[in-house]
């Protein structure tokens, strides 16, 4: 079994600004998550395509940390419970600049019904 330190890998830089598969599939998303083990970027449990949980469970990589400007808490998918990490390697969170929901031009104006909310 993996131990909490050996998921948390404080050295390897995120793998963008954006979800990586949102990215690719010209998507969007509301927040973003970061893999503290291989630093890959995947959107939250609340974007349509909740690719950052998605990632956990097909790599096996069960600790992400919160990409967005400001967060900067730990999430461990084994004990769904928030723990506490080391600081990650910059950036730590996606542009301030860039939108939440985001990217920019990509999210439709009905968003919030489209979420369920």
């Amino acid at each position: 079994m993996t131990s909490q330190t050996d998921a948390i890998r404080p050295e390897v830089p995120p793998s963008g600004t954006g979800c990586v598969e949102c990215e690719a599939e010209g998507s969007w998303w509301l927040h973003l998550r970061r893999c503290a083990e291989c630093g890959h970027i995947g959107c939250c449990d609340d974007s349509l395509n909740r690719h950052a949980t998605k990632h956990a469970h097909a790599s096996g990589h069960p600790v992400i940390q919160s990409f967005e400007p400001g967060e900067d808490w730990f999430w461990d998918y084994r004990t769904e419970a928030f723990i506490d990490g080391p600081l990650l390697a910059p950036p730590r969170s996606h542009p301030a600049s860039q939108p939440t929901p985001g990217p920019a031009g990509r999210v439709p104006a009905n968003w919030r019904a489209l979420l369920g909310g």
